[in-house]
């Protein structure tokens, strides 16, 4: 297949789901987590859930970098846009994360920080240039697919010699956060786990590669299967677990060939390796400090580091207490278990991160499924396929 249209052919996606309904096991419960938030976006946006059988569960994982960066680092960007006077520039969704005091980022530059939104590190680039007496600080978020931009900005900064430009940093790491989420007893205690296997990210493989998931599969048998971001590569990425956990297989398996290899891009992970070493530990909204998980800039970068140059001082903030997104984050709750849902928390008035990305598990299920659970408790069989739907298979 070569268009995107036909990853979302309504016809395939009936054979994909008669396929997963022929392979479950009649009393058996299959759990498998879909790490990316663009996976869980996926789901609800095609109602792909709908197709599943009852006992295949899908749970999400906490792979929306938003909706994982901790009070305390939005604090942080706060303090240097409010009380620094920097020119502060970060990505959209991040402004309106919620921070301490009720406020975010959006709510500082009404206070008058000079918050600005931009669509690229070489953005926050060109406003250092043309600003050479004002501190311009990017605000760097994002799993591995968003990390060599940030490192070729920092590389370009240096050659530059832009003395006004610095990077926060909250690059965090995808296998570090799986493998904690095996290890955590909290997990594991509740009733979504033990998980059967994992959807990988498609965008973050393409910089990994495959081979890091390899030592889920060996150490903890937990097969995974890289996925890209369409409805059908997800069914067919569920397919392909069912297929393992019922032959007793676990390995990883690539879906997502048309651009995974894996090794991945060796190119980008060079250039991240010459900016970036590992944190010993970095602090995760919903699962606490999780050891080397995040990255920081080198030595060699050190005048860069906008913690270093401002003397930052991180600082762990509790949640709303009545906000279930950590525990979203974990796969232990889902949107629905959490009170103020849809009703104290919107897109428009979030309280919790999972609400503020489009890749967050409360902000897809508000947006595509908040009235599914209400529909199929009244009805004995799934809903229909929509027909001719924009934003629908088929």
């Amino acid at each position: 297949m070569k268009y995107i249209d036909e990853f979302r052919d309504g016809e395939l996606a009936r054979g994909l789901a008669a396929a997963i309904a022929a392979e479950v096991e009649a009393g058996r419960t299959y759990r498998f987590m879909e790490f990316c938030g663009g996976h869980t976006h996926a789901l609800s946006r095609y109602g792909v859930t709908d197709l599943l059988p009852d006992n295949v569960r899908m749970i999400h994982g906490p792979g929306c970098p938003v909706c994982v960066l901790p009070i305390g680092r939005i604090d942080m960007a706060i303090e240097l846009a409010l009380a620094r006077d920097v020119i502060l520039c970060s990505y959209g969704d991040t402004l309106r994360v919620p921070a301490s005091g009720g406020l975010s980022l959006l709510k500082a530059r009404a206070r008058g920080g000079d918050v600005r939104m931009v669509y690229a590190t070489t953005d926050a680039l060109a406003i250092a240039r043309a600003q050479p007496r004002r501190q311009v600080v990017f605000l760097a978020i994002g799993f591995e697919t968003t990390t060599p931009p940030t490192a070729l900005a920092l590389r370009q900064a240096r050659d530059e010699g832009l003395a006004n430009f610095s990077v926060l940093c909250n690059h965090v790491l995808t296998p570090s956060a799986i493998t904690h989420i095996l290890q955590s007893p909290e997990v594991r205690r509740y009733g979504s786990v033990p998980l059967d296997g994992f959807i990988g990210p498609a965008h973050v493989s393409m910089v990994i590669g495959s081979r890091p998931y390899e030592h889920f599969a060996e150490e903890y048998r937990k097969p995974v299967v890289i996925a890209g971001f369409e409805p059908l590569d997800v069914m067919q990425a569920i397919l392909m677990l069912l297929r393992q956990v019922n032959q007793g297989r676990a390995e990883v398996e690539n879906e997502f060939s048309r651009a995974v290899t894996r090794e991945g891009n060796r190119k980008a992970q060079a250039l991240v390796a010459e900016v970036f070493e590992l944190r010993r530990g970095f602090d995760w909204r919903g699962l606490g400090e999780v050891p080397y998980s995040a990255l920081r800039l080198r030595r060699e970068y050190a005048e860069f580091d906008a913690e270093r140059r401002f003397g930052l001082a991180y600082r762990p903030v509790p949640d709303h207490k009545a906000c279930e997104c950590g525990a979203i984050l974990r796969g232990v709750r889902t949107p629905r278990d959490c009170k103020l849902f849809g009703t104290v928390c919107t897109p428009e008035n979030p309280v919790g991160s999972c609400m503020v990305s489009s890749e967050g598990a409360c902000a897809a299920h508000y947006s595509y499924g908040r009235f599914r659970d209400e529909t199929l408790s009244s009805s004995p069989s799934p809903a229909p396929l929509p027909q001719g739907e924009r934003g629908a298979i088929g």
